[in-house]
């Protein structure tokens, strides 16, 4: 059972809409790919502008040495070039071969120095001897190239040529935001950070995921709102914390999306309280994938949940991946490349999340209002309504579950998780009942979270 009939059997109209975009996201990423990112700056801004054609986001520029909590918004970095030349003349370590050869935000330098005194400032990994690491220098001033093992164990004991042609001076920060009102104010926080250079699944495969989500859930009917933050790492949740408090309350759900375009089984790391509904909503939607998947606990180490579920704040955020940050080898790497994200999983990534947002969409309270003994649904057509085929037995199912525990008390996931049925045959036959007046809807049954 695919993502999208796990949650609406009988409606697979989003599949081929999913299966259309496969092929723009990636060439959104190709287009995205070469552009030098961080926390502030020209390829930040030209990133976000790019994904504006996707979703008519607004960008947000907040003045570097503005305090937000117990963080400063750090100045604006940009780079022009930069480069190591030997004594020949020849470029040795060039930026514009990969904008991941410079320390992301070195400080201006151009200076002629021994290898002893380069070396220092070259970064490589030994284990993995072709591929060039990605090194950052935020909140220090400093300089650096980044580097494959091979290519610094090959220079030799002379004189080179470093030059960065850079700028670190007061600016701004720049962040897109993009909120799709729905019936009610509840909102869903969908939330990636655009902040890395040339890494295609950490994380252009979020942002162009989030952008397409963002684009398909405009095309429907919404009961919830849903709010896209498109910011840097960190610094940018920090901000728009700081910035947004008083709405906070607003958020009932949230998912922060990263790592979603390699081929890696789908893993969920969950909410601080670890139980809330959208933790179960994802729980719901990978158990009917048909396909292996894991669910880890919360940790404070990670992307921008962990600000998001900070203590003062606790939302109900959690981060649905395929192979989480850390764990494959190309990870902070050159070799995170358009060649290791597959344009299935994002394809596959988008219908599920797609089937999350869904089962918030869907998840209702009912009460039975014919509760003394079991209808007679026969006599209501209720069986044929919902169809006949090898699943009607299963459909069938979900009629009597549904009557069973529509007590006012019980939501449509507490039922499909009691049941072990799919989150949309519950909604169905919820959907049917509720046409045969056999159920009224709760207006005021919001979903707390149930005991661990």
């Amino acid at each position: 059972m695919n993502a999208m009939s796990a949650v609406r059997s009988s409606d697979s109209s989003s599949l081929p809409e999913c299966q259309s975009v496969a092929a723009e996201m990636s060439a959104l990423m190709a287009e995205l790919y070469p552009i030098c990112r961080s926390i502030t700056g020209d390829g930040l801004r030209q990133s976000l502008r790019i994904l504006q054609r996707v979703v008519p986001m607004e960008l947000h520029e907040v003045a570097s040495g503005t305090q937000v909590f117990d963080w400063i918004v750090p100045d604006e970095w940009n780079v022009r070039d930069a480069y190591v030349k030997n004594a020949g003349g020849e470029k040795v370590i060039d930026f514009q071969a990969s904008n991941l050869h410079l320390l992301n935000y070195s400080v201006p330098i151009h200076q002629t120095m021994s290898l002893a005194q380069l070396v220092p400032h070259l970064y490589s990994l030994s284990a993995q001897p072709d591929w060039i690491p990605y090194r950052t220098s935020y909140y220090n001033r400093d300089w650096g190239f980044c580097v494959s093992h091979r290519t610094l164990q090959s220079l030799p004991d002379s004189e080179y040529e470093v030059y960065i042609d850079s700028s670190l001076e007061p600016g701004y920060m720049t962040y897109g935001e993009y909120c799709l009102s729905g019936e009610t104010r509840d909102e869903v926080l969908i939330s990636c950070h655009c902040c890395h250079p040339s890494l295609a699944n950490d994380n252009l495969s979020g942002m162009v995921v989030a952008a397409m989500l963002a684009q398909q859930l405009s095309q429907r009917p919404r009961r919830l709102t849903y709010r896209f933050l498109f910011i840097p790492g960190t610094i940018g949740s920090i901000t728009w914390l700081a910035l947004n408090e008083p709405q906070i309350t607003n958020i009932k759900h949230g998912l922060v999306v990263t790592c979603v375009g390699d081929p890696g089984k789908f893993t969920y790391k969950k909410s601080r309280s670890g139980n809330a509904e959208i933790d179960r909503a994802v729980k719901l939607i990978l158990a009917h994938l048909g396909q292996e998947y894991e669910i880890v606990d919360f940790s404070p180490y990670g992307y921008d949940e962990r600000q998001y579920c900070s203590l003062g704040f606790n939302l109900p955020v959690g981060s649905l991946t395929r192979t989480p940050n850390g764990r494959y080898p190309e990870y902070h790497t050159s070799a995170d490349n358009l060649d290791l994200v597959q344009p299935d999983s994002l394809e596959q990534s988008l219908r599920t999340y797609l089937a999350v947002l869904d089962v918030l969409e869907n998840n209702k309270t009912y009460t039975n209002t014919n509760p003394k003994c079991e209808p007679q649904l026969g006599r209501r057509g209720l069986y044929t309504a919902i169809g006949g085929g090898s699943d009607a037995p299963t459909r069938q199912m979900a009629l009597l579950w549904v009557l069973n525990m529509s007590d006012g008390q019980h939501s449509l996931v507490d039922i499909a998780e009691r049941s072990g049925l799919a989150f949309g045959h519950i909604a169905e036959a919820a959907s049917a009942l509720l046409g045969a007046d056999l159920l009224r809807e709760q207006m005021d049954g919001s979903v707390a979270e149930q005991p661990r």
